[in-house]
């Protein structure tokens, strides 16, 4: 079964708010399987006034941190249960960041996540960003949830 999120029901799981909310839509789940969602990237997102306003980038960071918060929303489609209400969901740790080319304002950012495993309350990812289905990034990123 395939799910699918707006901004308004990603904002019920993820406590971040502007201008760190970076996955505007979920256009596909499979709870415990693979999670794609996307982030339009537009000029006026406050980076681009100093991130190389000459030549406006979105920094790499901020790819990996909108990564992270797609296996946020993978885990808690998949386990609702364990990742409910009174949590908070933590990255902690990225492993194999590559980047392969920029994103730019006008570029649409698609986060494929995919869930490798859970152990002991950490969660494993591998994640994978494209624009226009060019790869741009990739990682593997490890998560985990704590009571409030």
């Amino acid at each position: 079964m395939s799910v699918k999120l707006d901004i308004l029901q990603i904002q019920e799981f993820l406590p971040h708010r502007y201008p760190f909310l970076l996955v505007d839509r979920v256009v596909e789940c499979e709870p415990g399987i693979r999670l794609l969602g996307l982030k339009n990237v537009t000029y006026n997102e406050p980076f681009f006034q100093g991130h190389f306003p000459h030549l406006p980038i979105m920094p790499g960071v901020l790819i990996l941190e909108a990564l992270a918060q797609a296996t946020g929303l993978l885990a808690s489609e998949t386990a609702p249960e364990v990742l409910g209400k009174g949590m908070t969901y933590y990255l902690v740790g990225i492993d194999n960041a590559r980047f392969k080319r920029p994103v730019v304002p006008g570029d649409q950012l698609m986060l494929e996540a995919k869930f490798i495993k859970s152990k002991r309350n950490i969660w494993s990812f591998e994640c994978r960003a494209e624009v226009d289905g060019e790869y741009v990034a990739s990682a593997n990123i490890m998560c985990a949830a704590a009571v409030d």
